[in-house]
């Protein structure tokens, strides 16, 4: 299934985790670091690796406290390899070999590393956007942290993201990567502000977005969902392959080649990734 939906919940809070596994979320990030107070990080982690030392009914990543932090090493060690861990989440990469370092010290002597996600929130990281996007095949996918992208900027408002974002969203298609989700919308009660937000970013190249409450997941789904219309389309163009190879222009004077034909049949997987 294609992830449209990405829930953050506090790590020290085991029985929110419980609940945000059966909330409809496609997949559930356990927070360890900028969630959880100083004095709760050491009970977070140990509530995480118990919660999951067992399997999970839908995908749980673990974003790790900060690397090169006293705590993401212990992070690392108590996760890495657990069964109801489906990837671990890195903030503040700055550089390709962090990635490889820990892809290397996290993977089991039996197999490989397991599945990494870098978040790049500082101008550096921004620079490095490609090399850290194809530093090591552990890498599953990059996304932007704004908050505290914002803050090394120096940015109020939302104008100047516009470059970063497209930037990641580049960065990780020339990698190979998924296409990024979005960054969390940090007032959980404007939902209209939360919707128009995502259409803004489906329109730069996101696909999908994190939560940080349940009530936004709605909302998200639907605003990165295909419309009737646009599915419509979609198998419109894929049928008129079908029949004639080579490009064609369709009744309504769409224009249909190989690249057309690719990108609607991403909008029909996504329309049926249920």
């Amino acid at each position: 299934m294609i992830p449209l939906t990405w829930l953050y919940v506090p790590g020290d809070r085991p029985a929110t985790v419980a609940r945000a596994l059966t909330c409809g979320a496609d997949v559930v990030i356990v927070d360890l670091e900028d969630a959880v107070a100083p004095d709760r990080k050491e009970y977070a982690r140990a509530a995480t690796a118990d919660l999951l030392a067992a399997p999970q009914p839908v995908p749980v990543h673990v974003r790790v406290n900060a690397l090169g932090g006293p705590l993401a090493a212990a992070d690392l060690r108590a996760l890495a390899g657990l069964p109801g861990v489906s990837g671990l989440r890195l903030p503040k990469v700055t550089a390709p070999r962090q990635l490889v370092r820990i892809a290397e010290h996290t993977a089991p002597a039996e197999g490989g590393a397991p599945a990494l996600y870098a978040l790049l929130e500082s101008a550096l990281a921004i620079e490095r956007a490609h090399a850290i996007a194809t530093a090591h095949p552990a890498l599953r996918g990059i996304a932007l942290g704004e908050a505290d992208l914002r803050a090394d900027l120096g940015m109020r408002g939302d104008a100047g993201l516009d470059w970063p974002r497209s930037r990641v969203v580049v960065a990780a298609r020339a990698a190979g990567l998924p296409p990024p989700a979005q960054s969390v919308h940090p007032d959980i009660r404007d939902l209209d502000g939360l919707a128009a937000s995502c259409a803004h970013g489906r329109a730069l190249g996101f696909l999908g977005r994190a939560a940080l409450h349940p009530r936004q997941l709605p909302v998200i789904e639907r605003a990165y969902l295909p419309t009737r219309q646009e599915l419509e389309h979609a198998e419109a163009v894929v049928k008129a392959a079908a029949r004639e190879a080579g490009a064609q222009a369709l009744e309504d004077g769409t224009f249909v080649d190989a690249a057309v034909v690719a990108a609607a049949q991403r909008i029909l997987a996504l329309g049926n990734r249920r």
